[in-house]
């Protein structure tokens, strides 16, 4: 035992060098993290005190786990040119949330004093009940996005370090417990700040690379001469569009309503950062989803033949011979272990400051901050914990788990943030009805025998949006002075 990981390590020296200096920078950030930290608003949300470039980055980062780098890229190997549609949607979608959700979001959530979603929810709608379903939303959804990551750097680390499986799935879970456990969200926006940087260079690297060993920017063109990869330079040809629509627009909306993201928007620190943030944040992504999305495609001249599993194509990529050199190859993984990281300890503050101050806190008044901060660090470790426990026998593949787990926050977190934000309209039932409606059509679309193919999240979605307008037009809005004020505020083009 003791001789073969003495073997690995002097196999991939390179990889483990980089990897060590990454957990020290890791564990620096914690530790000046932690020392920023005061309080609550310090550890969920960085004191409402963090600037648009580090935000910019953190929002990007944050997006850009595995996920895209292992599934986003490695799916147009099987689904083709149509795949490409996600690259306008990310980049629309992600400006769409800087540009309408940003302001409004930073100036309400001081104003009420909301640490998360689900208590902006109940203090937007004065609804203990719609604040606590709202969490209970959060960490299911949570669940299936945090397993895709998991499973996304497990499967690198198998198969570009010959670690097993499981046992990269428990050195993971215990470096980014860790330094979330202990800097909070401080940490975390300085640790997603470099990710970016790293990130924003190995997409450049991967796209260079995977076109260079192709045979060139021209060479998909030869997969029109086979009868088995010509449909994948069709639109339309790869997978069925309403599918491909259905898949990219679940992956997208997190942009406006995900709470990892939206938490960003809370540590601005003040409402005019936003405008200077969108621009970092939309040239990062514009930039690196233009190159990450083409790579599976362009895998299909590298690996021939077909890969039962495209959450594969990036790891074969980075083993394959004549692709990429040793440096490259260890630089390029450690951007992708930098990207899972930067997507998981985003989502465990998240799914922690959420039941701590959003269920538990709802029945057990908190003695203390310290004592609110001991037992959201707790949340932080049990919740990395189980979902690691989950990621060693993964219910599906990355893109399928991230697909849902955005299905979810679309279609029962659209409403209650976007119209909760421009319309005075809306109380508790609504916010209630309209989750619920979400849900039960995401549920069970496909058991409907008039689903006529369309993806679940475009039904679950439209369905809820039309609930909340329903029953908010026939039923009295929530009573608030407060809300009344910041209303008329924006009205008056005084909300910054």
């Amino acid at each position: 035992m003791i001789q073969a990981i003495l073997d690995n390590l002097r196999t991939y020296w390179i990889v483990h060098t980089l990897l060590l200096g990454y957990t020290l920078l890791l564990a620096y950030h914690a530790w000046s993290g932690n020392r920023k930290t005061s309080g609550v608003a310090d550890y969920f949300v960085g004191g409402r005190s963090m600037g648009p470039v580090a935000i910019g980055l953190s929002f990007f980062a944050t997006y850009s786990s595995t996920n895209s780098f292992v599934g986003f890229s490695g799916q147009a190997y099987d689904w083709g040119v149509t795949w490409f549609v996600l690259i306008p949607f990310v980049i629309g979608l992600s400006l769409l949330a800087w540009v309408a959700v940003a302001p409004r979001l930073r100036t309400f959530t001081e104003a009420l004093g909301s640490l998360t979603i689900p208590d902006f929810i109940g203090f937007r709608f004065g609804s203990p009940a719609a604040r606590v379903l709202a969490a209970l939303i959060v960490i299911f959804a949570s669940f299936f996005y945090m397993t895709a990551v998991f499973k996304g750097i497990g499967n690198l680390l198998e198969v570009f370090l010959d670690i097993p499986y499981r046992a990269a799935i428990v050195i993971v879970f215990f470096i980014v417990m860790f330094y979330t456990v202990v800097g909070g969200f401080i940490s975390v926006v300085k640790t997603d700040a470099v990710q970016g940087i790293v990130m924003i260079i190995a997409g450049i690297l991967l796209f260079r690379g995977a076109v260079a060993a192709a045979g060139g920017l021209d060479s998909v063109g030869a997969l029109a001469s086979d009868p088995a990869t010509e449909p994948l330079l069709r639109w339309g040809g790869g997978v069925a569009i309403p599918l491909a629509l259905g898949v990219v627009f679940a992956n997208t909306v997190k942009f406006v309503v995900e709470p990892r993201q939206l938490s960003r928007f809370y540590a601005l620190e003040n409402r005019a950062a936003a405008r200077k943030g969108v621009w970092v944040s939309t040239a990062a992504f514009l930039l690196v989803y233009t190159l990450l999305i083409p790579v599976g495609l362009y895998a299909r001249n590298i690996i021939p033949g077909g890969l039962p599993d495209t959450d594969l194509v990036v790891p074969r990529l980075l083993t394959e011979p004549g692709v990429f050199s040793a440096g490259t190859s260890a630089f390029l993984l450690l951007a992708m272990v930098a990207a899972a990281m930067s997507s998981l300890d985003s989502v465990l503050l998240v799914m922690a400051s959420t039941v701590q101050r959003d269920v538990v806190g709802m029945v057990h008044t908190p003695t203390s901050e310290r004592s609110v901060l001991r037992a959201t660090r707790f949340y932080v470790a049990l919740f990395a914990l189980i979902t690691a426990v989950i990621a060693l026998n993964p219910p599906d593949g990355i893109v399928a788990l991230t697909a849902f787990s955005g299905a979810v926050f679309g279609a029962c977190f659209g409403p209650p943030v976007i119209l909760g934000l421009y319309w005075r309209r809306g109380n508790g039932t609504t916010t209630i009805i309209s989750f619920c409606v979400g849900l039960i059509v995401l549920l069970f679309w496909s058991r409907f025998p008039w689903n006529f193919g369309i993806h679940q999240v475009f039904p679950a979605t439209a369905l809820s949006f039309l609930a909340y307008w329903a029953v908010a037009k026939w039923t009295l809005p929530y009573e608030s002075g407060e809300m009344d004020r910041l209303f008329d505020a924006e009205k008056r083009g005084a909300g910054g």
